[in-house]
Protein backbone atom coordinates (compact mmCIF):
# COMPACT_ATOMS: atom_id res chain seq x y z
CA UNK A 1 0.00 0.00 0.00
CA UNK A 2 1.45 3.43 -0.91
CA UNK A 3 2.43 5.74 1.91
CA UNK A 4 0.07 8.68 2.49
CA UNK A 5 1.18 11.99 1.06
CA UNK A 6 2.86 14.31 3.54
CA UNK A 7 1.79 17.95 3.22
CA UNK A 8 4.61 20.28 2.29
CA UNK A 9 5.63 22.90 4.86
CA UNK A 10 3.93 26.24 4.37
CA UNK A 11 7.20 27.88 3.34
CA UNK A 12 8.22 25.09 0.92
CA UNK A 13 9.32 26.04 -2.59
CA UNK A 14 6.47 24.76 -4.79
CA UNK A 15 8.57 24.94 -7.95
CA UNK A 16 10.81 22.06 -6.87
CA UNK A 17 10.43 18.56 -5.48
CA UNK A 18 12.92 17.40 -2.86
CA UNK A 19 14.20 13.85 -3.34
CA UNK A 20 15.81 12.25 -0.31
CA UNK A 21 18.59 9.78 -1.13
CA UNK A 22 20.98 7.95 1.19
CA UNK A 23 23.21 10.62 2.65
CA UNK A 24 21.88 13.54 0.67
CA UNK A 25 18.90 15.45 -0.70
CA UNK A 26 18.45 16.91 -4.17
CA UNK A 27 15.97 19.44 -5.51
CA UNK A 28 14.26 18.56 -8.80
CA UNK A 29 12.21 21.02 -10.87
CA UNK A 30 8.44 20.60 -11.03
CA UNK A 31 7.10 20.83 -14.59
CA UNK A 32 3.49 21.98 -15.06
CA UNK A 33 1.55 21.47 -18.29
CA UNK A 34 -1.12 23.73 -19.79
CA UNK A 35 -3.87 21.49 -18.31
CA UNK A 36 -2.28 21.58 -14.83
CA UNK A 37 -0.55 18.23 -15.18
CA UNK A 38 2.45 18.02 -12.85
CA UNK A 39 5.70 16.19 -13.37
CA UNK A 40 9.10 16.02 -11.74
CA UNK A 41 11.99 16.86 -14.05
CA UNK A 42 14.72 14.22 -13.69
CA UNK A 43 16.76 15.13 -16.78
CA UNK A 44 19.89 15.87 -14.67
CA UNK A 45 19.30 13.33 -11.91
CA UNK A 46 22.12 11.00 -12.97
CA UNK A 47 24.60 13.83 -13.44
CA UNK A 48 23.75 15.26 -10.04
CA UNK A 49 23.47 12.06 -8.00
CA UNK A 50 24.58 9.01 -9.98
CA UNK A 51 21.06 7.62 -9.63
CA UNK A 52 18.56 6.84 -12.39
CA UNK A 53 14.85 6.09 -12.14
CA UNK A 54 13.38 2.63 -12.78
CA UNK A 55 9.99 2.64 -14.52
CA UNK A 56 9.30 -0.55 -16.55
CA UNK A 57 6.89 0.20 -19.37
CA UNK A 58 7.36 3.97 -18.80
CA UNK A 59 3.92 4.16 -17.19
CA UNK A 60 5.03 7.04 -14.94
CA UNK A 61 7.50 8.71 -17.28
CA UNK A 62 6.81 11.67 -19.56
CA UNK A 63 9.21 11.14 -22.44
CA UNK A 64 8.45 14.51 -23.99
CA UNK A 65 6.47 17.73 -23.89
CA UNK A 66 3.75 17.68 -26.54
CA UNK A 67 1.04 20.12 -27.67
CA UNK A 68 -0.86 17.62 -29.81
CA UNK A 69 -3.24 15.52 -27.70
CA UNK A 70 -4.58 15.86 -24.17
CA UNK A 71 -6.06 12.95 -22.20
CA UNK A 72 -7.62 13.04 -18.76
CA UNK A 73 -8.29 9.41 -17.96
CA UNK A 74 -10.07 10.15 -14.69
CA UNK A 75 -12.67 12.38 -16.32
CA UNK A 76 -12.86 10.61 -19.69
CA UNK A 77 -11.55 13.57 -21.71
CA UNK A 78 -9.77 13.42 -25.08
CA UNK A 79 -8.87 16.53 -27.07
CA UNK A 80 -6.89 17.06 -30.27
CA UNK A 81 -5.07 20.41 -30.16
CA UNK A 82 -7.63 21.57 -27.57
CA UNK A 83 -10.72 20.51 -29.52
CA UNK A 84 -12.98 17.93 -27.79
CA UNK A 85 -13.06 14.63 -29.66
CA UNK A 86 -16.87 14.66 -29.49
CA UNK A 87 -17.05 17.87 -31.54
CA UNK A 88 -14.49 16.72 -34.10
CA UNK A 89 -16.23 13.37 -34.60
CA UNK A 90 -19.57 15.09 -35.10
CA UNK A 91 -18.57 18.08 -37.21
CA UNK A 92 -15.22 17.42 -38.86
CA UNK A 93 -13.75 15.17 -41.56
CA UNK A 94 -10.73 12.89 -41.29
CA UNK A 95 -8.77 15.04 -43.74
CA UNK A 96 -9.48 18.19 -41.71
CA UNK A 97 -8.53 16.44 -38.44
CA UNK A 98 -5.27 15.25 -40.01
CA UNK A 99 -4.36 18.85 -40.88
CA UNK A 100 -5.29 19.98 -37.36
CA UNK A 101 -3.09 17.36 -35.71
CA UNK A 102 -0.06 18.05 -37.87
CA UNK A 103 -0.17 21.84 -38.20
CA UNK A 104 -1.92 22.78 -34.95
CA UNK A 105 -4.90 24.72 -36.33
CA UNK A 106 -8.06 23.91 -38.26
CA UNK A 107 -7.43 24.58 -41.97
CA UNK A 108 -8.90 27.48 -43.90
CA UNK A 109 -11.11 26.60 -46.86
CA UNK A 110 -8.21 27.22 -49.24
CA UNK A 111 -5.81 25.10 -47.18
CA UNK A 112 -8.31 22.26 -46.99
CA UNK A 113 -9.06 22.41 -50.72
CA UNK A 114 -5.35 22.40 -51.54
CA UNK A 115 -4.68 19.52 -49.17
CA UNK A 116 -7.54 17.46 -50.64
CA UNK A 117 -6.15 18.11 -54.13
CA UNK A 118 -2.73 16.87 -53.01
CA UNK A 119 -4.29 13.75 -51.51
CA UNK A 120 -5.93 13.05 -54.85
CA UNK A 121 -2.68 13.64 -56.75
CA UNK A 122 -0.79 11.17 -54.54
CA UNK A 123 -3.27 8.25 -54.64
CA UNK A 124 -1.47 6.25 -57.31
CA UNK A 125 1.55 4.12 -56.53
CA UNK A 126 4.60 4.16 -58.78
CA UNK A 127 4.16 1.24 -61.17
CA UNK A 128 7.46 -0.14 -59.92
CA UNK A 129 5.90 -0.62 -56.50
CA UNK A 130 3.30 -3.00 -57.90
CA UNK A 131 6.05 -5.55 -58.49
CA UNK A 132 6.90 -5.45 -54.79
CA UNK A 133 3.50 -6.94 -54.01
CA UNK A 134 4.33 -9.94 -56.15
CA UNK A 135 7.24 -10.73 -53.84
CA UNK A 136 4.90 -11.40 -50.91
CA UNK A 137 3.27 -14.81 -50.48
CA UNK A 138 -0.53 -14.81 -50.96
CA UNK A 139 -1.01 -15.68 -47.28
CA UNK A 140 1.31 -12.87 -46.09
CA UNK A 141 -0.06 -10.63 -43.36
CA UNK A 142 -1.25 -7.21 -44.61
CA UNK A 143 0.59 -5.47 -41.77
CA UNK A 144 3.90 -6.90 -42.96
CA UNK A 145 3.14 -5.63 -46.45
CA UNK A 146 2.05 -2.23 -45.15
CA UNK A 147 5.24 -1.62 -43.17
CA UNK A 148 7.52 -2.81 -45.97
CA UNK A 149 5.69 -0.84 -48.64
CA UNK A 150 5.69 2.40 -46.63
CA UNK A 151 9.46 2.09 -46.32
CA UNK A 152 9.76 1.27 -50.02
CA UNK A 153 7.57 4.25 -50.84
CA UNK A 154 10.22 6.56 -49.44
CA UNK A 155 12.66 5.28 -52.07
CA UNK A 156 10.37 6.63 -54.79
CA UNK A 157 10.21 10.09 -53.19
CA UNK A 158 13.81 11.06 -52.39
CA UNK A 159 12.83 14.73 -52.46
CA UNK A 160 10.83 14.10 -49.27
CA UNK A 161 13.74 12.48 -47.45
CA UNK A 162 15.95 15.58 -47.35
CA UNK A 163 17.52 16.35 -43.98
CA UNK A 164 15.73 19.71 -43.86
CA UNK A 165 11.93 19.57 -43.56
CA UNK A 166 9.68 22.61 -43.79
CA UNK A 167 5.89 22.97 -43.77
CA UNK A 168 5.59 22.84 -47.57
CA UNK A 169 7.61 19.65 -47.87
CA UNK A 170 5.76 18.13 -44.92
CA UNK A 171 2.38 18.82 -46.54
CA UNK A 172 3.56 16.88 -49.58
CA UNK A 173 4.96 14.05 -47.43
CA UNK A 174 1.73 13.89 -45.43
CA UNK A 175 -0.41 13.73 -48.56
CA UNK A 176 1.88 11.04 -49.99
CA UNK A 177 1.71 8.89 -46.86
CA UNK A 178 -2.01 9.36 -46.17
CA UNK A 179 -3.04 8.60 -49.76
CA UNK A 180 -0.63 5.81 -50.51
CA UNK A 181 -1.26 4.00 -47.22
CA UNK A 182 -4.88 3.51 -48.36
CA UNK A 183 -3.81 2.26 -51.78
CA UNK A 184 -1.19 -0.07 -50.26
CA UNK A 185 -3.72 -1.43 -47.76
CA UNK A 186 -6.37 -2.10 -50.41
CA UNK A 187 -3.84 -3.65 -52.80
CA UNK A 188 -2.55 -5.88 -49.99
CA UNK A 189 -6.07 -7.11 -49.29
CA UNK A 190 -6.84 -7.75 -52.95
CA UNK A 191 -3.60 -9.69 -53.36
CA UNK A 192 -4.43 -12.00 -50.44
CA UNK A 193 -7.82 -12.59 -52.05
CA UNK A 194 -6.35 -13.36 -55.46
CA UNK A 195 -8.37 -10.53 -57.00
CA UNK A 196 -7.45 -7.75 -59.38
CA UNK A 197 -6.22 -4.55 -57.77
CA UNK A 198 -8.60 -1.64 -58.24
CA UNK A 199 -6.98 1.69 -59.02
CA UNK A 200 -8.01 4.74 -56.96
CA UNK A 201 -10.75 6.97 -58.32
CA UNK A 202 -9.84 10.69 -58.15
CA UNK A 203 -13.52 11.67 -58.18
CA UNK A 204 -14.17 10.07 -54.78
CA UNK A 205 -13.62 11.38 -51.27
CA UNK A 206 -10.92 9.90 -49.03
CA UNK A 207 -13.08 7.28 -47.29
CA UNK A 208 -15.23 6.44 -50.33
CA UNK A 209 -12.12 5.93 -52.42
CA UNK A 210 -10.67 3.48 -49.92
CA UNK A 211 -13.92 1.49 -49.84
CA UNK A 212 -13.93 1.50 -53.65
CA UNK A 213 -10.41 0.07 -53.83
CA UNK A 214 -11.27 -2.54 -51.18
CA UNK A 215 -14.59 -3.83 -52.46
CA UNK A 216 -15.14 -2.85 -56.11
CA UNK A 217 -14.67 -5.53 -58.77
CA UNK A 218 -14.23 -5.21 -62.53
CA UNK A 219 -17.86 -6.19 -63.11
CA UNK A 220 -19.35 -4.55 -60.00
CA UNK A 221 -18.54 -1.13 -58.57
CA UNK A 222 -18.94 -0.82 -54.82
CA UNK A 223 -21.27 1.99 -53.75
CA UNK A 224 -21.25 2.18 -49.93
CA UNK A 225 -24.26 3.62 -48.09
CA UNK A 226 -23.73 7.05 -46.55
CA UNK A 227 -23.89 5.57 -43.04
CA UNK A 228 -20.94 3.28 -43.85
CA UNK A 229 -18.86 6.25 -45.01
CA UNK A 230 -19.78 8.18 -41.87
CA UNK A 231 -18.92 5.24 -39.64
CA UNK A 232 -15.54 4.79 -41.32
CA UNK A 233 -14.85 8.53 -41.06
CA UNK A 234 -15.53 8.51 -37.34
CA UNK A 235 -13.45 5.37 -36.87
CA UNK A 236 -10.46 7.09 -38.52
CA UNK A 237 -10.92 10.35 -36.59
CA UNK A 238 -11.13 8.54 -33.25
CA UNK A 239 -7.96 6.55 -34.01
CA UNK A 240 -5.96 9.49 -35.40
CA UNK A 241 -3.97 10.06 -32.21
CA UNK A 242 -3.90 9.00 -28.58
CA UNK A 243 -0.92 10.67 -26.94
CA UNK A 244 2.23 8.65 -26.11
CA UNK A 245 1.05 5.10 -26.77
CA UNK A 246 3.41 2.31 -27.81
CA UNK A 247 3.41 2.98 -31.56
CA UNK A 248 3.56 6.77 -31.27
CA UNK A 249 6.42 6.53 -28.79
CA UNK A 250 8.14 4.20 -31.26
CA UNK A 251 7.75 6.75 -34.06
CA UNK A 252 9.24 9.45 -31.86
CA UNK A 253 12.10 7.21 -30.74
CA UNK A 254 12.99 6.22 -34.30
CA UNK A 255 12.59 9.83 -35.45
CA UNK A 256 14.95 10.99 -32.70
CA UNK A 257 17.78 9.26 -34.56
CA UNK A 258 17.15 11.53 -37.55
CA UNK A 259 15.27 8.83 -39.47
CA UNK A 260 12.98 10.19 -42.19
CA UNK A 261 9.20 10.32 -41.82
CA UNK A 262 8.62 7.22 -44.01
CA UNK A 263 10.95 5.04 -41.93
CA UNK A 264 9.51 6.42 -38.70
CA UNK A 265 5.89 5.79 -39.73
CA UNK A 266 6.82 2.27 -40.88
CA UNK A 267 8.21 1.62 -37.40
CA UNK A 268 4.87 2.74 -35.96
CA UNK A 269 3.10 0.15 -38.10
CA UNK A 270 5.35 -2.57 -36.69
CA UNK A 271 4.67 -1.48 -33.10
CA UNK A 272 0.92 -1.27 -33.72
CA UNK A 273 0.93 -4.82 -35.11
CA UNK A 274 1.36 -6.26 -31.60
CA UNK A 275 -1.74 -7.97 -30.17
CA UNK A 276 -1.49 -5.89 -26.98
CA UNK A 277 -1.76 -2.66 -28.98
CA UNK A 278 -3.45 -2.50 -32.36
CA UNK A 279 -4.68 -6.10 -32.23
CA UNK A 280 -7.14 -5.47 -29.40
CA UNK A 281 -10.18 -5.08 -31.68
CA UNK A 282 -9.31 -8.39 -33.34
CA UNK A 283 -9.32 -10.02 -29.90
CA UNK A 284 -12.89 -8.79 -29.39
CA UNK A 285 -14.13 -10.55 -32.54
CA UNK A 286 -12.19 -13.70 -31.66
CA UNK A 287 -13.82 -13.65 -28.20
CA UNK A 288 -17.27 -13.31 -29.76
CA UNK A 289 -16.53 -16.27 -32.03
CA UNK A 290 -15.48 -18.29 -29.01
CA UNK A 291 -18.75 -17.46 -27.26
CA UNK A 292 -20.76 -18.40 -30.35
CA UNK A 293 -18.93 -21.68 -30.87
CA UNK A 294 -19.31 -22.57 -27.18
CA UNK A 295 -23.04 -22.02 -27.34
CA UNK A 296 -23.04 -19.81 -24.22
CA UNK A 297 -25.52 -16.98 -23.88
CA UNK A 298 -24.13 -13.56 -22.88
CA UNK A 299 -25.55 -13.71 -19.34
CA UNK A 300 -23.74 -16.95 -18.58
CA UNK A 301 -20.55 -15.40 -19.94
CA UNK A 302 -20.96 -12.44 -17.59
CA UNK A 303 -21.36 -14.90 -14.70
CA UNK A 304 -18.10 -16.62 -15.74
CA UNK A 305 -16.36 -13.23 -15.87
CA UNK A 306 -17.41 -12.54 -12.28
CA UNK A 307 -16.07 -15.96 -11.24
CA UNK A 308 -12.81 -15.20 -13.09
CA UNK A 309 -13.38 -18.09 -15.46
CA UNK A 310 -13.62 -15.99 -18.62
CA UNK A 311 -11.71 -12.92 -19.81
CA UNK A 312 -13.90 -10.32 -21.42
CA UNK A 313 -12.05 -8.49 -24.18
CA UNK A 314 -12.79 -4.88 -25.11
CA UNK A 315 -13.71 -3.71 -21.61
CA UNK A 316 -11.74 -1.27 -19.47
CA UNK A 317 -8.71 0.78 -20.50
CA UNK A 318 -5.22 1.37 -19.14
CA UNK A 319 -5.55 5.14 -19.38
CA UNK A 320 -9.26 5.77 -18.88
CA UNK A 321 -10.60 5.18 -15.38
CA UNK A 322 -13.92 6.46 -16.61
CA UNK A 323 -15.82 5.77 -19.83
CA UNK A 324 -13.58 5.93 -22.92
CA UNK A 325 -14.98 9.00 -24.75
CA UNK A 326 -14.23 7.35 -28.10
CA UNK A 327 -16.32 4.34 -27.10
CA UNK A 328 -19.32 6.54 -26.39
CA UNK A 329 -19.15 7.94 -29.92
CA UNK A 330 -18.63 4.54 -31.55
CA UNK A 331 -21.42 2.98 -29.47
CA UNK A 332 -23.92 5.37 -31.04
CA UNK A 333 -22.30 5.04 -34.47
CA UNK A 334 -22.39 1.25 -34.20
CA UNK A 335 -26.11 1.21 -33.41
CA UNK A 336 -26.92 3.52 -36.31
CA UNK A 337 -24.78 1.49 -38.71
CA UNK A 338 -26.28 -1.88 -37.78
CA UNK A 339 -29.81 -0.49 -38.00
CA UNK A 340 -29.08 1.07 -41.40
CA UNK A 341 -27.51 -2.06 -42.85
CA UNK A 342 -30.08 -4.36 -41.29
CA UNK A 343 -27.34 -6.93 -40.80
CA UNK A 344 -28.07 -10.30 -39.28
CA UNK A 345 -24.83 -11.40 -37.68
CA UNK A 346 -24.84 -13.59 -34.56
CA UNK A 347 -21.49 -12.15 -33.42
CA UNK A 348 -22.84 -8.63 -33.55
CA UNK A 349 -25.95 -9.65 -31.62
CA UNK A 350 -23.79 -11.26 -28.92
CA UNK A 351 -21.73 -8.08 -28.71
CA UNK A 352 -24.81 -5.93 -28.32
CA UNK A 353 -26.15 -8.12 -25.52
CA UNK A 354 -22.81 -8.14 -23.69
CA UNK A 355 -22.60 -4.35 -23.83
CA UNK A 356 -26.18 -3.90 -22.60
CA UNK A 357 -25.60 -6.25 -19.65
CA UNK A 358 -22.27 -4.71 -18.68
CA UNK A 359 -23.61 -1.16 -18.75
CA UNK A 360 -26.31 -2.04 -16.19
CA UNK A 361 -24.46 -4.55 -14.00
CA UNK A 362 -23.05 -3.33 -10.67
CA UNK A 363 -20.00 -5.60 -11.00
CA UNK A 364 -18.85 -3.73 -14.11
CA UNK A 365 -20.01 -0.30 -13.00
CA UNK A 366 -18.20 -0.48 -9.64
CA UNK A 367 -14.98 -1.51 -11.38
CA UNK A 368 -15.51 1.00 -14.21
CA UNK A 369 -15.24 -1.80 -16.77
CA UNK A 370 -17.00 -0.05 -19.62
CA UNK A 371 -16.84 -1.18 -23.24
CA UNK A 372 -13.83 0.58 -24.78
CA UNK A 373 -13.08 1.82 -28.28
CA UNK A 374 -11.75 -1.58 -29.37
CA UNK A 375 -15.02 -3.29 -28.48
CA UNK A 376 -17.11 -1.13 -30.79
CA UNK A 377 -14.50 -0.58 -33.51
CA UNK A 378 -14.24 -4.32 -34.14
CA UNK A 379 -18.01 -4.57 -34.52
CA UNK A 380 -18.11 -1.60 -36.90
CA UNK A 381 -15.31 -2.95 -39.09
CA UNK A 382 -16.97 -6.35 -39.28
CA UNK A 383 -20.30 -4.75 -40.22
CA UNK A 384 -18.59 -2.75 -43.00
CA UNK A 385 -17.10 -5.97 -44.36
CA UNK A 386 -13.45 -5.48 -43.34
CA UNK A 387 -11.83 -8.92 -42.79
CA UNK A 388 -10.26 -9.69 -39.44
CA UNK A 389 -6.65 -9.63 -40.66
CA UNK A 390 -7.19 -6.07 -41.93
CA UNK A 391 -8.40 -4.64 -38.61
CA UNK A 392 -4.96 -3.46 -37.50
CA UNK A 393 -4.31 -2.07 -40.97
CA UNK A 394 -7.43 0.07 -40.57
CA UNK A 395 -6.09 1.28 -37.23
CA UNK A 396 -2.83 2.19 -39.00
CA UNK A 397 -4.63 4.23 -41.67
CA UNK A 398 -6.32 6.25 -38.95
CA UNK A 399 -3.14 6.70 -36.91
CA UNK A 400 -0.88 7.93 -39.75
CA UNK A 401 -1.69 11.65 -39.18
CA UNK A 402 -0.93 11.33 -35.47
CA UNK A 403 2.38 9.61 -36.16
CA UNK A 404 3.36 12.33 -38.63
CA UNK A 405 2.31 15.06 -36.17
CA UNK A 406 4.52 13.61 -33.43
CA UNK A 407 7.42 13.06 -35.83
CA UNK A 408 7.24 16.70 -36.96
CA UNK A 409 6.82 18.05 -33.45
CA UNK A 410 10.00 16.23 -32.45
CA UNK A 411 11.77 17.40 -35.61
CA UNK A 412 10.95 21.03 -34.77
CA UNK A 413 12.02 20.74 -31.13
CA UNK A 414 15.29 22.73 -30.75
CA UNK A 415 16.15 20.64 -27.69
CA UNK A 416 15.56 17.24 -29.31
CA UNK A 417 18.02 14.51 -28.44
CA UNK A 418 18.34 10.94 -29.61
CA UNK A 419 16.35 8.69 -27.27
CA UNK A 420 18.62 6.64 -25.05
CA UNK A 421 16.90 4.98 -22.06
CA UNK A 422 19.08 3.66 -19.24
CA UNK A 423 18.87 0.28 -17.50
CA UNK A 424 19.71 -1.46 -14.25
CA UNK A 425 22.08 -4.29 -15.15
CA UNK A 426 21.23 -7.61 -13.45
CA UNK A 427 23.61 -9.99 -15.27
CA UNK A 428 26.85 -11.67 -14.22
CA UNK A 429 29.79 -9.76 -12.85
CA UNK A 430 33.17 -9.76 -14.61
CA UNK A 431 34.22 -13.25 -15.73
CA UNK A 432 37.38 -14.63 -17.29
CA UNK A 433 37.14 -16.24 -20.74
CA UNK A 434 37.28 -20.06 -20.60
CA UNK A 435 39.08 -21.88 -23.40
CA UNK A 436 37.12 -24.54 -25.29
CA UNK A 437 39.10 -27.54 -23.97
CA UNK A 438 38.52 -26.41 -20.41
CA UNK A 439 34.71 -26.12 -20.67
CA UNK A 440 34.01 -29.83 -20.33
CA UNK A 441 31.59 -31.73 -22.51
Amino acid sequence: MPSPAVPAPADADRSVARLQLPGREVDLPIVVGSEDEHGVGIGRLRDQTGYITVDPGFGNTAACNSAITFIDGERGILRYRGYPIEELAEKSSFVEVAWLLIFGELPTSDQLAGFRALLTDEQLLHEGMRYHFEGFPPHGHPMAMLSAMINACGCYHPELLAPEMDDERLIRATATLMSKVCTIAAFSYKMTQGRRMEYPDPSLSYCRNFLHMMFSRPHRRHEPPLQVVRALTKFLILHADHEQNCSTSTVRMVGSSGANVFASVASGVCALWGPLHGGANMAVIEMLRQIQEGGDDPRSIVAKVKDRKFRLMGFGHRVYKNFDPRAKILEETCGELLDTLGVSDPLLEIARELAEIALTDDYFLERKLYPNVDFYSGIILRAIGIPLNMFTVMFSIGRVPGWIAHWYELYQDPERRICRPRQIYTGSGRREYVEMDARGC
